[in-house]
């Protein structure tokens, strides 16, 4: 959603010409039982409990998979540049966004493009851009860091001041339009843009239009091995009808002409790229508990992409949480993938200030959350300065974002049992029952002291020494089938520490790793970082 006001208040600026001021807030409110009361609790429960990471299980949604059959989980940021465009268009993004997500252990980037820059007139694709785009995949690659190509808009494109769809594929049939310079998400519900985005589903030369631009893409770089995936539109919105309640319009949205879309541009891209996975986004409406009336899309790579925000904190208030925000967003966005039996990864997520009293509060709770039912998240927005922006102009992470840099298993080579990441304790934990001969590979953040690794179970780690301040990657393996358990600490004491590369021997293991938790140790690992 990115710098969104507040879809609440977008749809006061549109329902309040024609409503009273009951009807505008009945308008706004979730209907009776959309969110039932158990689930509710069971998630406030879930939240307060262990910090146990089990991506997906708690929900029963399957999880993100490699061509080999691991497990994944993604974490990154988003990568934009909205204020260029012709030939200086994505000249704001740079090698150093992609170098200093990987350096804070990050694996994922969500690449803003917009497709006024790609088909600035009817036909005529521009090159220059399309080069752009793969200097940009180059960086990635070179930074090992997965790219998710988005086709972004806001406020439907140029013809509304914004960017995104091309002003020749907008049509308003005359309909008024009223700039909200204070409010630019209340530009969502001016007749005009509604209007836009119905012809743009509905007109047979603009659907055409829209899967030549996503064949083309998916042409150009379905084959460049920093391709994560496509995603087919920015938080899609449509035309409300006289006196349709928001919930309700949003679900028929979805279902009678977002599901199509996304099946259509399916074919396009099918045509051209077999392999690539397909995120699909429902409106923004879903960041009010709402769940999404999305139908199925016809695809075995389909990944399911909410955004993760809330109107008031959107709006610039601290994070309440007693007022069970995030309790009813995770109860209603995991309906759908469980239903579709589809993975989720979170496209967008992060408040506007983020060093307010509670959002220390807000980060671990959202953490807790994302990982409980989603393979992954990137976060809004890596750049660097104030507002939404992930770094200070140094290239460090903000105050409560960096929580954000966890350990994470970014890849299981088998079935992952539970993740759990105690921050207080200076300890992550993973389980997993392991194919044999595959590669299992957990992400660790920057540490200022050393990192000792332990493994179990059968298996064996070629972890290496990294210096302070360098994130690692653990490297596991295993040649049998077996309970594999992975534990990391970061607060041990000297007793660990051992020469740079060095082993812990077998015999010193089971009184050095008793109050680890770590059983029948048949490898051990140590990584120093000296302060």
């Amino acid at each position: 959603m990115g710098r969104v006001r507040s879809v609440v208040r977008g749809a006061l600026a549109t329902l309040r010409r024609a409503a009273p001021p009951l009807a505008l807030a009945s308008a706004l409110v979730l209907a009776p039982g959309a969110i039932p009361a158990s689930a509710t609790a069971a998630t406030s429960a879930a939240a307060s409990a262990s910090p146990a990471l089990r991506t997906g299980q708690e929900h029963d949604i399957p999880p993100l998979l490699d061509d080999d059959g691991r497990t994944l989980t993604v974490h990154g940021w988003n990568v934009e540049d909205k204020e260029h465009h012709g030939d200086a268009a994505l000249s704001a993004i740079t090698e150093r966004q992609f170098r200093d997500l990987r350096s804070h252990g990050f694996n994922f980037a969500r690449l803003l493009i917009f497709w006024d820059d790609l088909e600035p007139r009817r036909g005529q694709y521009s090159p220059r851009y399309l080069g752009k785009i793969e200097r940009i995949l180059n960086w990635a690659e070179k930074y090992d860091v997965q790219v998710l190509i988005d086709a972004h808009q806001d406020v439907f494109g140029p013809a509304f001041g914004h960017r995104g769809i091309p002003a020749w594929a907008t049509r308003t049939d005359g309909l008024p339009f009223t700039p909200h310079p204070d409010d630019w998400f209340a530009e969502y519900y001016e007749p005009a843009v509604q209007r836009a985005f119905t012809h743009l589903y509905a007109d047979p030369d603009l659907q055409r239009a829209q899967g030549r631009m996503w064949r083309l893409l998916a042409d150009r770089f379905g084959g460049h091995p920093a391709v994560f995936g496509y995603d087919l539109i920015n938080e899609p919105m449509g035309e409300l009808r006289k006196g349709e309640e928001l919930p309700t319009a949003a679900r028929r949205i979805e279902a009678q002409q977002i599901t199509p879309m996304y099946n259509r541009l399916t074919r396009y891209i099918r045509a051209v790229d077999r392999d690539s996975r397909l995120f699909i986004e429902p409106t923004p409406i879903v960041g009010e508990g709402v769940p999404t009336g999305l139908g199925t899309v016809r695809d075995r790579h389909v990944v399911y992409a909410p955004h993760f925000y809330n109107a008031a904190m959107e709006a610039g208030a601290d994070y309440d949480p007693k007022a069970g925000w995030i309790e009813s967003y995770e109860a209603a966005v995991t309906r759908y993938p469980r239903r579709q039996r589809i993975p989720v990864v979170v496209g967008e997520w992060g408040p506007l200030n983020n060093g307010l009293p509670n959002m220390n509060r807000f980060y671990r709770d959202a953490l807790a959350s994302l990982a409980r039912y989603s393979s992954g998240w990137a976060g809004y927005v890596w750049c660097y300065g104030g507002g939404y922006c992930a770094a200070d102009r140094e290239g460090r992470l903000r105050t409560n974002k960096e929580l954000t840099a966890a350990p994470y298993a970014a890849a299981v080579a088998g079935r992952a049992r539970s993740q759990v990441h105690d921050p207080g304790r200076g300890r992550y934990r993973l389980v997993y029952d392991a194919h044999p001969g595959g590669r299992t590979e957990i992400s660790l953040p920057p540490a200022a002291r050393f990192r000792m690794v332990a493994v179990s179970g059968g298996a064996w780690s070629d972890t290496r020494a990294v210096p302070p301040g360098r994130p690692a990657v653990v490297t596991v393996r295993s040649p049998r089938r077996t309970r594999v358990i992975v534990t990391v600490s970061t607060a041990g004491d000297g007793h660990f520490v051992r020469p740079a590369g060095g082993l812990l021997p077998d015999r010193d293991a089971p009184a050095a790793l008793a109050r680890e938790g770590v059983a029948r140790v048949v490898r051990v690992a140590v990584v120093v970082v000296r302060s």
